[in-house]
Order: structure tokens, then sequence, then C-alpha cells
């Protein structure tokens, strides 16, 4: 069984193949992403393979991961989750549904969620530290995408307000 995620960078767009295969050696390796190439041949800690962790914490994980970004890319449709803001599309008005009402960058954060689940179901250390190599890009990416997203509304407003004046 696989499981997909989606998550957007403004310049680049990572498709998340998630290893939910129970036996990770017996996987076809053309169809095995970076980030499981990446784990696959790392040491395996037998800390992370107590059955709490590499499998119902993984598990969940991955499942809450894969909920935040799945549900915000349907609370945005496809013109705001992959062209919108940055093509002059905006929305007409914010999102405040679930899951912006959880978390105000859930693709961000669910897929963090869905790599850390991942380094644990496989046992991985180094997965852990890619994980927190992932969050501090996204955490480096919001820096930018907040204060950018946030002016183009308020551009928008000024602009409607000014054209209410003028009629």
């Amino acid at each position: 069984m696989r499981c997909e995620s989606f998550s957007f960078l403004p310049s680049l767009q990572f498709l998340f193949v998630l290893p939910l295969h129970p036996n990770p050696t017996q996987t076809n390796s053309s169809t095995l992403t970076s980030y499981e190439r990446a784990l696959r041949h790392q040491p395996t800690s037998p800390l992370l393979l107590h059955p709490l962790i590499s499998t119902y914490l993984a598990y969940t994980l991955i499942l809450t991961g894969n909920v935040l970004v799945l549900s915000s890319m349907w609370a945005l449709g496809f013109t705001g989750t992959y062209l919108g803001d940055y093509f002059g599309i905006l929305m007409d008005d914010v999102v405040t549904s679930f899951p912006f009402n959880v978390t105000d960058a859930p693709m961000y954060y669910g897929s963090t969620l869905s790599f850390l689940g991942t380094a644990l179901l496989y046992g991985k250390p180094a997965g852990l530290l890619l994980t927190a190599e992932v969050l501090a890009v996204y955490m480096v990416a919001l820096r930018f995408e907040d204060p950018f997203t946030a002016e183009i509304y308020a551009k928008r407003d000024r602009e409607v307000k000014e054209g209410k004046k003028m009629s």
C-alpha cells in the first residue's frame, strides 16, 4: 500500500511517496523516492524499532501528516494550492476552516510529520536528521512566504478600497 501527499514551496514542488510497505526491502527500487533511497542505506537504531515507535507512532504521524496536507489541498483547491498567490490569482477570503484553524501552514507541517513518521517506520536516525533539515527549510520558506502573502492580500484590499472611493 502506498500513500501520496504533496507540498509546495514557491520554486519547488515535492512529491512524497511514503513507504508503507511492511517490509521495505521487498519494494521495487525504481519506485523509491530520494528520501526512501537515502534512508534505506543508513544504519538502523534498535531503540527506534520498538513496536510502539516503529509502528503505532510512525503510522499515526504519517496519517496525521497526510490529513493535514490533503485537507489543506482540498480547502485551497488546485488553484489556491499550486498557482494562486504567486500568479496573482487570489482567493476571495482567507481560508480559516480545517486544517488552517489548527496550524497556519498545514502543508509544511503535515509533510514534516510524514517525513518523521517514515523515519520512525524504518527506524533510521538519519531520517530524524533529514526531517529536522526539512523543517528548517520550511521555516525559512515561511519567513518569506507569510509576509509576501500578507502583502499581496493587503495590496488587493487597498486597491479595492480605493476603487470603491473613486466609484
